[in-house]
Order: structure tokens, then sequence, then C-alpha cells
């Protein structure tokens, strides 16, 4: 267990097999923690999970499902007493409000909408539900709930519509919810990342990668998913931090396109 990081608790994290998800994961797991890695593609997480120790377990998970999210709920419950929930699953989504295709594709939105939003909602409100049942520590504490919202939820560029609103949601959900659950000692913190070095990016041309990294004012590069990791494990530690959208960006502020 890592110095400091105090009684052996529980995790889960959703979007765990790639990126964000998976650094937090492996982050987690350094700590000491026992943690349910979810995702979509599962046999990717189970492998991650297998490598990470024997306290770690990686489950199937479609964020929007019911079903889904408590059997993943259960399961981190029993490898320990389940402290925070860590949603970093989504999609991306691009397209103009109207291209020369036409206007965008409504079904395209409402995908966006359903997973990004939707599914945040659906975690939220679950992890809720099971954290309230926890016994309250010294402080009244029960547990945490990091959201990931995007830089994109305040200054969405041309083409992001979709994503800006669902991430817009997301960020706003996170006072009323925090105002609420404070009554039972569980925090809600939502992340805005700007750019990192996820999987996704890798892939991107690399004029889009330069165009983004002269955004940044410093450090003068993309972000690196240990340090979003590092950045949720301070939000579990700290109790001050609650209620909050905090940007991890290196005070980039996207241009409109």
């Amino acid at each position: 267990m890592g110095t400091g990081s105090g009684p052996r608790r529980s995790y889960l994290v959703t979007g765990a097999a790639s990126g964000l998800g998976a650094a937090t994961a492996r982050y987690l797991a350094s700590e000491g923690m026992p943690v349910v890695l979810a995702d979509l593609e599962g046999d990717t997480a189970r492998q991650l999970a297998a490598q990470l120790g024997d306290a770690c377990r990686g489950v199937t998970m479609d964020v929007t499902s019911e079903a889904d999210v408590l059997a993943g709920l259960k399961e981190a419950s029993e490898l320990a007493p389940l402290h925070g929930v860590i949603h970093c699953a989504g999609i991306l989504a691009a397209g103009r409000v109207v291209s020369k295709q036409g206007p965008h594709d409504l079904a395209a939105f409402q995908k966006a909408i359903e997973i990004n939003l939707t599914g945040s909602f659906n975690v939220l409100r679950l992890a809720a539900a099971h954290l309230q049942q926890n016994e309250p520590d010294a402080e009244g504490e029960r547990g945490v709930i990091v959201l990931t919202s995007s830089v994109a939820a305040f200054e969405g560029q041309i083409g992001q519509i979709a994503y800006s609103a669902a991430k817009g949601g997301v960020a706003s959900m996170v006072l009323p919810a925090a105002r609420e659950l404070g009554r039972f000692g569980i925090r809600v913190v939502a992340v805005a990342p700007g750019v990192f070095e996820t999987p996704m990016m890798q892939a991107a041309p690399e004029a889009v990668r330069e165009s983004l990294i002269a955004q940044a004012v410093f450090p003068h590069r993309l972000g690196k998913p240990h340090e979003f990791a590092e950045f949720v494990w301070q939000i579990c530690r700290n109790r001050m931090l609650n209620g909050s959208v905090l940007r991890l960006d290196g005070a980039m502020r996207m241009q409109a396109k």
C-alpha cells in the first residue's frame, strides 16, 4: 500500500480498458487499492486487471445499463468496502450543426447524449444509492464519485456540438448532486481534462496534434494519462474537494477550430 494511502477500500473505474480510465485503475492499484475495471471491452478490462494483481477484477459494462452498473458495484464491494466510483467511460462525437451533407444527424447527437450524459447520470445515481449504505467514517464520509467532463463543456469547437452538450450536462450535474448527497457524506466532483495522450489522440493527424499543443500555455504539450490519475487520487483523498468541476488542461483554451 502506498504511503499514507489509508485503509484498504475498493474503487470502481468505468472506461478502464484504455486511456484515462486505464491509467486511473493502474494508479489506484499501485496505492494498494482493490479496483474493478469496467468497460464495454470487457475482455481487455479483464486482461489489464489480471496484470494489476489478485485484488483487481475486470467486468463488461455498458454504462447506460442499470444491470451492468449494479453488477460492477457489487463486484467492487465484494473486494473491500467501496469508497469511490471514477467514471471515465464515454465516446467522441463530431459533426457540424449544418454541413454540406445537410443538418447534423439526430441519431448521432442522441447517441452522444445517451452515452456521455445519460450514462454518467446512470452511474452517478446507482453509485450514490450504493455508497449511501456505507458506514460513515470518523468525519461522516461514505464515499466519493468522480465524473469526467471536458474543457469542451466550456470552449466547444466547431464540430463538437454533441460532445460539448453532453460534457456540459455532466458539468452541470455536479453541484446539485453534491448538494443533495452531502447529507449522506458523499462527495461529487468532476474533472474537465484538456487534451491528453490517449489512443485516440495518438492516432490523430500530426497537424491536429500540433494545433492542440499550440493552444496549451504550460506545459507546452498534451497531458499524460498518469497526471489525470494522480489528480483523481487527490480528489479521492482530499475531502474539501466537493461540488466542483476542476480543469486539468495546462491553461489550454480551445479556439473555435
